[in-house]
Formats: C-alpha cells, sequence, structure tokens
C-alpha cells in the first residue's frame, strides 16, 4: 500500500511556473493495478518519480508498506561501460537476489542476443528499455511503478511484457503512468486522472477514462 498525504510540487521554468501536485492527498491499495491518466506534460512521470523516491515533493508525504519498484523502463542507472549482463548482475547483488537466476531471466526476456554481452553504451533507447523491463520484472516487489514501458518493441514483444506484467500484478499492485485506454481496461482496477495539480481518484476504470477523454477533447478543441 502507498498513501500521499498533502504532497505538493512545483516546477519553475523560464519564469513560468507547472503545477505538478497541488496539496494531493491519496491511498492505492495493496495488491491493486492503478492507472494515471492525464494530458501530456501534466506531471504523471514526476509524480510517478515522487513515489519512488527519486524525486522530492516540496512539501507533503509518501508512506508506504512493502517494497516499491524503480519506474519500470527507466534505464537511467545503469553503467553505459558494463555490460548489460554485468548491469544485471549488479543489481541482483544490490536487491539481494540470486545473480545468475535473474540473469538467466533477463536474457530470456529481453531478447538481446549477443548485446547481452555488450557494453549498454552501445544500445539503442528500445534495447535500454527492454533490458530495464526485464530486470525490473525479475526481481518481486510489492508495488511495481510503470511509465509506458509495455510500448516498447515489435508486437509480439509488446504482447509478450502486457502478458509478464499481468502475472506480476496477481500478486503485487502496481501503479501505471500509460495513454494506454484499452491497456487501461485490461489491467487497472483502478484509474485517476492528473490535472492541472488536482488528482482525481476512480474506482471505476471507465469513470477515469471518460474524464480522461473530455480533458483531450478540450486540448483538441483549444488547439483548432
Amino acid at each position: 500500500m502507498i498513501e500521499i498525504r498533502n504532497l505538493c510540487k512545483t516546477f519553475v521554468l523560464n519564469g513560468r511556473r507547472k503545477v505538478v501536485a497541488d496539496n494531493i492527498s491519496a491511498i492505492f491499495p495493496a495488491r491493486t493495478a492503478v492507472a494515471i491518466l492525464g494530458r501530456n506534460g501534466a506531471g504523471k512521470s514526476s509524480l510517478l518519480k515522487m513515489l519512488a523516491g527519486s524525486m522530492d515533493p516540496d512539501s507533503g508525504k509518501v508512506l508506504s508498506t512493502g517494497t516499491i519498484s524503480w519506474p519500470v523502463g527507466f534505464s537511467g542507472s545503469f553503467h553505459p561501460e558494463m555490460t548489460g549482463l554485468q548491469n544485471v548482475r549488479f543489481i541482483a547483488r544490490v536487491y539481494g537476489v540470486d545473480t545468475e537466476e535473474l540473469a538467466d531471466f533477463v536474457a530470456d526476456f529481453a531478447e538481446l542476443g549477443q548485446h547481452f554481452n555488450l557494453p549498454v553504451r552501445t544500445y539503442s533507447s528500445g534495447m535500454k528499455s527492454r533490458l530495464a523491463f526485464g530486470v525490473s520484472m525479475g526481481i518481486h516487489f510489492d508495488t511495481y511503478l510503470v511509465d509506458e514501458v509495455t510500448a516498447v518493441g515489435d508486437a509480439a514483444f509488446r504482447d509478450k511484457s502486457e502478458m509478464l506484467f499481468a502475472d506480476r500484478v496477481k500478486r503485487s499492485g502496481a501503479i501505471m503512468v500509460t495513454h494506454g485506454l484499452a491497456q487501461v481496461k485490461r489491467l487497472c482496477d483502478h484509474a485517476a486522472v492528473l490535472e492541472n495539480g488536482q488528482f482525481f481518484f476512480y474506482t471505476d476504470v471507465q469513470d477515469a477514462i471518460a474524464h480522461h477523454q473530455a480533458l483531450m477533447k478540450v486540448e483538441m478543441a483549444d488547439t483548432d
């Protein structure tokens, strides 16, 4: 379970303020998949980073029980001069899991072939994301944080990623940022909409989707 209490976050860029979180509070239940919807630039990824602890809020708290993953698909922590295999073994040691078991899982899942034994600096962004997704899914967390990761790769790989993710959330919770509304319907129990720093939590996924679609129509009208 993750709870956010009176969370506030504002960015200032070129003298302009962008409010990501305006005193928001919410509870993400354990063993429940929750989607976060919102327009581009609403701050969904920033909220995910605050939940992960990789970004500090201006004020407020993030409280949790159990373990929380880094944002699944985030590849910024890989050492570029180390191979994919070496990075996986290092992460396994950090999280106290069997190194060879995790390496075998990632090698099979990520489908990197010989690149698994080459430096990560030689990887494309898609290869890095596949490596990161494999590492994340290969370690058990009580809550997985997911940022559009299953969009990586061809259709067959996306299907495989979604099947693996669906299997993980049978035993764990998940908070996912995505623009794939069909995916939200398939995978999520609840959903929320982030807009202008306000957080609207819906127990009915369809209600959240309707809210999101209404915002997108307004955005399209504003650009006409």
